[in-house]
């Protein structure tokens, strides 16, 4: 019997990832993210799923951030009954990104009711952080390398990825054809996740694209963070980095840590990381040291550099506050979070500045002041952005181009079709010609609601 995938989504874009297979009439789901970005993908989080989630017997993550399982608490509330398979770092992870995703849910809602800026009466959150703790309960934890049958006649293990803790690669197989989804592929050299593992063989491969059109910079990241950081303090002016909670954040604590201490930025510059979540990240890392590179004491000089702001009220005099600083926050695309109000407080700010760390999906905010906007629109007001604007590629987690195709060459035999995903049409099309031409596969990117049939040798693919 074939294997049958359709791509639901992370195809035609880098959110939402989700992929629906079906064998001997069951129904398996790889990933369950949110749509992120521009308001024709968020609108897909809300509308009726192209399947019926009571139907969905299991569901396989490849790790944590919230475009790969963000979408679990509408899964669960819809009707989903079944087990969600992930690694133990991922399922740590989960229980703090999940209903702090639904926290910020609920009070982006209660404030555009609050102010009137939304044409909804009223407005209500996607869903509730007792919709997260739900969720959360159908969670199944598994080690790397150990295989499961979430329905009897499909095989899965997963692969380390790199990328953040628990992050993985998901290897399906009927026993005659095997299918491999990469998830989000970690780099080769990152300065705290260790390289993906290799794999193999596979009959089918699903890969990523977020950079597949680029390569990022051979400069030292953090000989760039210093020049910025040295800059913005002369000038009195304050460094806002919006993070992902879970991965850079880490990294940009570690890189001020050492730049303190080699005495590259002032040891008396104030630091603040103003994100509970990454603070319960951070702590995650020390639970899971067999998955990174930093030692414990690396790990407790990151902890160490910044101060953690625990409250509303310390987030709003950080605001108001003009004393040169660096301040630390999600969301990592300035969707959401107390990155929002501090983009509000020092972007009109020149002597300020703005530093990105990471990718940035088309119909962000974040998307936005990167290419140049005067203005963005925060909670229902135009803010201009007149502060300095940065972007440090190579401190994303995301392998590069390069590095994509370095991991694909792991592979013994081409697999018989590969499927690229998860990146913007422009970025996955370059990977897709790069891999046909260096490596001589067959390659394709998939539409959004394409089916695939995966027929075991012999058969048509």
């Amino acid at each position: 019997m074939p294997i049958n995938l359709q791509f639901l989504g992370a195809a035609g874009t880098v959110t939402g990832s989700k992929y629906l297979l079906r064998a001997e009439g069951r129904q398996l789901l790889v990933d369950c993210g949110l749509f992120q970005g521009f308001k024709s993908l968020r609108l897909r989080n809300w509308a009726e799923p192209p399947f019926e989630p009571a139907e969905i017997a299991a569901v396989i993550l490849t790790h944590a951030h919230i475009d790969h399982s963000g979408y679990l608490p509408v899964l669960v509330k819809r009707g989903f009954r079944g087990q969600i398979y992930c690694t133990e770092a991922t399922s740590d992870l989960c229980h703090i990104m999940l209903p702090d995703s639904a926290r910020l849910a609920e009070e982006d809602a209660e404030r555009a009711n609050r102010h009137g800026y939304t044409k909804h009466k009223p407005a209500l959150p996607l869903y509730s952080e007792r919709d997260a703790e739900a969720a959360l309960r159908h969670i199944v934890t598994v080690p790397f390398h150990h295989e499961i049958k979430p329905i009897e006649s499909l095989s899965v293990s997963l692969t380390p990825a790199g990328h953040i803790l628990g992050a993985a690669s998901v290897r399906v197989s009927n026993g005659q054809t095997s299918l491999v989804f990469s998830g989000d592929l970690g780099r080769y050299h990152d300065s705290i996740m260790r390289p993906p593992e290799t794999v193999t063989s596979a009959d089918f491969l699903v890969v990523e694209s977020t950079y597949g059109n680029r390569h990022h910079e051979q400069t030292d990241p953090n000989r760039k963070l210093a020049e910025i950081i040295e800059r913005t303090a002369k000038r009195g002016g304050t460094v806002i980095i919006p993070a992902f909670a879970v991965g850079r954040t880490q990294a940009l604590l570690l890189s001020i840590a050492r730049l303190k201490a080699d005495g590259k930025i002032s040891k008396d510059l104030p630091v603040y990381l103003n994100s509970p979540m990454a603070m319960d990240a951070t702590d995650i890392y020390r639970r899971h040291r067999a998955e990174h590179r930093l030692s414990v004491a690396e790990c407790e000089a990151s902890c160490r550099v910044a101060k953690f702001v625990n409250s509303i009220e310390e987030s709003k005099q950080l605001n108001e506050s003009r004393e040169p600083k660096i301040l630390i926050a999600g969301s990592g695309m300035a969707t959401g979070g107390r990155v929002v109000h501090h983009l509000a407080a020092f972007g009109p700010d020149p002597k300020s500045s703005i530093v990105f760390a990471g990718f940035q999906a088309g119909g962000t905010r974040g998307a936005a002041i990167l290419a140049g906007a005067s203005e963005v629109k925060i909670h229902g007001n135009y803010v201009p952005i007149r502060a300095e604007v940065f972007a440090l590629s190579n401190l994303s987690a995301h392998a590069d181009a390069g590095e994509i195709l370095q991991w694909l060459h792991g592979f013994e035999h081409a697999p018989r079709r590969t499927f690229v995903t998860h990146g913007e049409p422009s970025a996955a099309d370059a990977l897709r010609l790069r891999i046909h031409d260096e490596l001589g596969w067959e390659v394709h990117v998939p539409e959004h609601l394409e089916v695939a049939e995966l027929e075991s040798k012999g058969g048509r693919a």
